[in-house]
């Protein structure tokens, strides 16, 4: 099984996370929503760690749905933070840019690893 951090997905939803994190540094007077935010966008890099550890393909897309779940969360707290004049439009488009790239890697992935299942040999039926 390889290393994690050989995953192309994987990097994607790290610099998003890392990009999170910046921002909600600098955002004021919203402490529940930027720890929501953060939290949001730590958990979708743990989750694709997390499903690299299962060898049946159908855990590892389960964890996948997770880190999938997590990148709408974040784009949600993202929206919200721009309509409450928390984050500037460039840094709203910049965030937008990125959770839809790392969205789309997640969905091309799960898609990959479920093929992953029926690819597997089969026993014979025995009648």
């Amino acid at each position: 099984m390889p290393d994690f951090r050989g995953l192309q997905v994987w990097q994607a939803a790290e610099d998003l996370r890392i990009h999170v994190y910046r921002v909600t540094r600098t955002m004021r007077g919203a402490r529940g929503l930027s720890d929501q935010l953060l939290r949001a966008a730590m958990s979708v890099p743990i989750n694709i760690v997390e499903g690299n550890a299962h060898t049946s393909p159908r855990e590892r897309a389960r964890f996948l749905g997770y880190a999938i779940a997590s990148v709408w969360e974040v784009e949600g707290h993202v929206q919200l933070s721009l309509d409450l004049a928390m984050i500037s439009t460039n840094e709203y488009r910049a965030l937008l840019e990125e959770i839809v790239h790392t969205r789309k890697m997640l969905y091309g992935f799960i898609k990959k690893v479920r093929s992953w299942d029926t690819k597997k040999p089969r026993s014979p039926r025995i009648e």
